[in-house]
């Protein structure tokens, strides 16, 4: 009997993009499959619209708001699949995605493995995305695959995995206390209830970015508070399975790269993540940036040249330039004032 794939769509305010997602949902070559649509208490159309695809076999469910992974949980207990596929309300798979990641899970030798497939970027058209290899796309072993990842600061996005529904119920349902990067905690737990990943060359699948309601772009208090909890169930997980020197100086990193991604926001999680640093044995990662804050970076140091970035992100250039001349100014005032 051919397996089950749960196709599980959390929405949440996705009415410009679900119809295009839930089409290619429907398009996939794997026939035997159910959709899933958790609407998670939206206040557009999107309910309205997932609505004209129960006629095409897709079940809706709609539920007050309690977050993203609520309605993951959610879906997950209405399914029934042997395997699950999460597929975010703006994301999109190419059509045989699943059907290809099957060829390899359905063999008697990799039951307890999890999928990977190649993924890529879009921000209007999914033919914009470029299929960049990361060295991730490739069988990995579920620490190997971690310690590669938060290295080199690599991801998969939720919809590049294929989950065996046995692996899904071992890892545990999605933490709803989290939002911002919910999925990397997850699939950490995920990824270290298998016995390891089997990389599926052109299984394809798309992720929007550019999206202001994405949680990925959130920067409030509470987002990086939920970025830091990750951080501390991600690594104590991989500790658990594997205590050693590459896995505590591969925890070191995370968080000194989520000082210098933080700053100089959240001064008391920095210094919670400062004493994890040390904890783990100190890192030796430099901070990351584009060509801009590189060159202030050298003439400024990194902290000035991220004050310098905030400022341009939330008061765009003129009001920043603005604010720097005005200070420029009140430098000159003070220097003449006090000679």
């Amino acid at each position: 009997m051919e397996s089950l794939i749960s196709i599980i769509i959390p929405s949440y305010n996705a009415a410009p993009w679900i119809e295009e997602t839930l089409k290619s949902a429907l398009a996939q070559t794997w026939k035997n499959k159910e959709i899933i649509v958790v609407d998670d208490g939206s206040t557009d159309n999107s309910l309205q619209i997932a609505k004209k695809f129960i006629s095409l076999g897709v079940k809706v469910i709609s539920q007050n708001n309690r977050g993203a992974s609520a309605a993951r949980n959610r879906g997950f207990q209405e399914s029934q699949g042997d395997f699950i596929q999460y597929l975010d309300a703006d994301d999109l798979l190419a059509p045989d995605k699943i059907e290809k990641q099957l060829e390899i899970l359905n063999s008697p030798n990799n039951l307890q493995y999890i999928a990977s497939g190649e993924w890529a970027r879009f921000y209007q058209n999914p033919q914009e995305a470029l299929f960049l290899a990361q060295s991730i796309w490739q069988d990995m072993s579920p620490v190997d695959l971690l310690v590669e990842a938060w290295e080199n600061h690599l991801m998969m996005h939720p919809a590049a995995w294929l989950v065996p529904r046995k692996i899904a119920e071992k890892a545990g349902l999605w933490n709803e206390s989290l939002s911002l990067n919910d999925d990397g905690e997850y699939f950490c737990r995920v990824l270290l209830a298998s016995q390891g990943v089997k990389f599926c060359q052109g299984a394809k699948s798309y992720y929007r970015s550019g999206n202001s309601n994405s949680l990925s772009g959130s920067k409030s208090s509470r987002a990086w508070e939920s970025a830091f909890s990750t951080l501390e169930l991600g690594t104590s997980n991989l500790l658990a399975k594997e205590d050693s020197r590459r896995t505590r100086h591969v925890c070191a990193t995370v968080f000194q790269r989520f000082i210098y991604e933080v700053y100089p926001d959240v001064p008391e999680l920095r210094k919670e993540a400062e004493a994890k640093v040390q904890q783990f044995g100190g890192s030796d990662i430099k901070p990351m940036g584009g060509p801009m804050f590189k060159l202030l970076s050298t003439f400024l140091g990194w902290k000035l040249a991220k004050k310098v970035q905030k400022q341009v992100y939330e008061y765009g250039y003129a009001k920043a330039a603005l604010g720097w001349r005005i200070a420029r100014f009140k430098d000159k005032a003070r220097i003449m004032f006090n000679s």
